[in-house]
């Protein structure tokens, strides 16, 4: 059974689905106003991994993941540039999906804008104030917090712990400090829509609500998304839309990914520390990319380095090596499965490819199959050996260096076998040196000689 670390309960949880014929999962997008950094992409490839694996087990996944193009930073960019919303994020937006399919995720079943739903943003808002948790002040709408008694559950911390340090505006025209802002008048030199409440433009926390309700209906099996998301976001989008659709619950279960570090600092564009995808793929492939993002529980802190990239993209190559001319044919190994479905334990995955890849390379037609096998669930080692070699090959300082084939090396081996035999120990002691130099180990045994990557 799959096991999922519930952020509303505190605990890992057995996975039982609303209806195991059709699974429902949402997790926020970006919001696009710049290009997406690696802290970014965690989520991205997270819980792609997590579609594919629901994919897996049961006949229907509807997967959505919005994207926010109604926001104060564009407004920001929009002002500071003199440029209009559609030029910045119809690029902004097509950049972001070259990114993400770079780093082999598969597309959304939907991947809603929230200019594209203002109306059913408007629609939540009326019965919201209708039903008396939301109320008018200065142009605003607001969600009173106080009419929500669960208010603060996902967080688990006390009002105040939430408000400080947190994009909790305290503004005069809230009854409560930490109301949130439903809708908000725009002025005329920024985007706005006609609204009962005079033109303006929604919260950020309604556009999540309004759409998931829409492609996912009241309430569904998973919502995802960062840590940083779990308050205000996540723990607003539960408070408006439990009050506006009189539901017991948004989401069953809530998953959150630990932050990608940069010298063991949040990255983020508000410090100017990060690393855009975009900037990394002129360097590395996006599957590397993929690779490092997944090699630590995704709720696990991640510290993010140049050297990490050039170590996952050796672990990779190591394991491309190892399912050379082979293509999918059957059910992914079960241990990755099982590991997978153990809240999605991704260490002990990549730990199963590593042992999978020893045992192809001393000859094991079986472990390279299930490994190969393996890739579709996982998004890696979807390319073709050759063309992964053909189109991967740099070091640290982009220089071109000679890739061995596993053919090649095991020629090599079985050379320095003969030579041995031979008593020609010159020739052997040559051949071990060549392969040390290109970063490939001999450990002979009274089986014959292993080898494996430095």
């Amino acid at each position: 059974m799959l096991k999922i670390y519930n952020t509303l309960s505190k605990k890992v949880e057995n996975f039982i689905p609303i209806d195991k014929s059709h699974i429902k999962i949402y997790v926020c997008g970006p919001t696009v106003y710049d290009k997406i950094h690696i802290g970014n992409a965690r989520p991205l490839v997270v819980f792609d991994t997590l579609v594919r694996l629901l994919k897996f087990k049961y006949p229907k996944v509807t997967y959505v993941r919005n994207i926010t193009d109604v926001d104060d930073k564009i407004n920001d960019r929009l002002l500071s540039e003199k440029i209009t919303l559609d030029d910045l994020t119809s690029k902004t937006i097509n950049d972001f999906q070259k990114d993400s399919t770079s780093l082999n995720n598969l597309g959304p079943d939907y991947e809603p804008k929230a200019t594209e739903h203002i109306s059913e943003m408007i629609k939540m808002i009326e019965d919201l104030i209708l039903k008396k948790f939301a109320y008018l002040s200065k142009g605003h709408v607001l969600f009173n917090i106080k009419k929500f008694p669960d208010y603060g559950s996902l967080s688990n911390r006390t009002l105040e712990e939430m408000i400080s340090g947190s994009r909790v505006e305290v503004a005069d025209y809230k009854i409560n400090p930490g109301d949130f802002v439903l809708w908000k008048p725009s002025e005329q030199n920024i985007p706005g829509w006609e609204s009962p409440w005079g033109r303006g433009r929604p919260g950020w926390h309604i556009e999540c609500s309004a759409m998931s309700k829409k492609y996912l209906g009241v309430q569904f099996d998973i919502h995802g998304g960062g840590a940083d998301l779990i308050f205000p976001h996540h723990e607003n989008e539960i408070a408006q839309s439990r009050c506006a659709n009189n539901s017991n619950s948004l989401a069953n279960y809530w998953m959150h990914n630990g932050y990608v570090n940069i010298d063991n600092v949040k990255m983020s564009k508000s410090l100017k520390n990060f690393v855009s995808i975009s900037e990394l793929l002129n360097r590395f492939k996006g599957e590397t990319i993929r690779y490092f993002l997944l090699q630590s529980h995704y709720r696990a802190p991640l510290n993010f380095s140049n050297n990490s990239l050039l170590e996952a993209n050796t672990s990779l190559s190591s394991l491309y090596r190892s399912v050379e001319n082979l293509s999918v044919n059957g059910d992914p190994d079960k241990e990755i499965l099982t590991n997978l479905e153990d809240d999605v334990n991704t260490p002990r995955v990549f730990s199963r490819l590593h042992y999978l890849s020893e045992q192809a390379n001393k000859g094991s037609i079986e472990a390279a199959q299930l490994l190969k096998n393996s890739s579709p669930i996982l998004g890696l080692l979807e390319n073709t050996s050759d063309n992964w070699f053909k189109t991967n090959s740099f070091n640290e300082d982009n220089l071109s260096i000679n890739e061995l084939t596993r053919k090649e090396i095991l020629e090599l081996i079985k050379k320095r076998t003969n030579a041995k035999i031979k008593k020609n120990f010159e020739l052997a002691d040559k051949i071990r040196r060549s392969l040390d130099d290109q970063g490939i180990v001999l450990e002979d045994n009274a089986d014959g000689t292993d080898w494996r990557y430095k």
